[in-house]
């Protein structure tokens, strides 16, 4: 059976996975791009935004794995837009613009599904109201036998966790502290020992945690 896989996912040192505040001009809330700064100099972080270049460090090399062996990924409704509630509107077709970086069928997690939505470059939109249980084995059968990307929030990473649904997860611990915001930990005691635990500290300041789930 495929893997469900969490790649790149970055929490502040409080725990928080996004600030407060999230708005079309701010996706991560009044966190801004803190939380991600590590990946934007990095060659990965810089090609997803059509750009060359970038280092060649620990953090890029981490930063690639998020494409190996991914054939659908499963993201909420707040890594997709910043709206609430039923669709105003169904134009806002994400932050990414017409060719999104996922390539693979993408199952984004709301209570007010819409019609699937095909972008260009292989990436398809599909808008379900799904228990993590359901829209896992919807993704598992999009994804052909390869694995699936668990894109986030932190609501949803922690709803999949809460259901020992995650296979491997890695984490990027960043050495800011936001206060407020929505943290990834609530109701998640003990979860390590699930897990088989390993870290390492780069350059950049930041640190990769990565979570390998014992019984699979």
């Amino acid at each position: 059976m495929s893997s469900l896989r969490v790649h790149n996912f970055a929490v502040s040192l409080d725990g928080f996975g996004t600030g407060e505040g999230q708005s079309l001009e701010a996706p991560f809330g009044h966190a801004d791009q803190r939380l991600m700064q590590w990946f934007f100099g990095t060659r990965r972080g810089r090609a997803v935004h059509g750009r060359s270049g970038g280092s060649r460090s620990v953090d890029d090399a981490l930063a690639e794995m998020t494409d190996d062996g991914i054939g659908a990924e499963i993201m909420g409704r707040n890594k997709f837009g910043p709206q609430r509630g039923p669709w105003a509107d169904e134009e806002w077709t994400g932050w990414w613009g017409p060719n999104p970086p996922f390539h693979t069928p993408v199952f984004v997690l709301t209570h007010h599904p819409r019609p699937p939505l095909e972008m260009e470059g292989g990436t398809t939109f599909h808008f379900v109201d799904a228990s993590p249980e359901d829209a896992l084995a919807q993704a598992r059968e999009a994804a052909g036998g390869l694995d699936v990307r668990l894109g986030g929030g932190p609501t949803t990473v922690r709803q999949f966790l809460a259901a020992d649904l995650v296979d491997h997860m890695h984490l990027v611990v960043v050495p800011i502290v936001l206060g407020r915001g929505v943290r990834l930990w609530d109701g998640l005691e003990a979860l390590e020992e699930r897990f088989t635990v390993e870290s390492v500290t780069t350059p950049s300041g930041v640190t990769h945690v990565t979570f390998s789930h014992r019984g699979r």
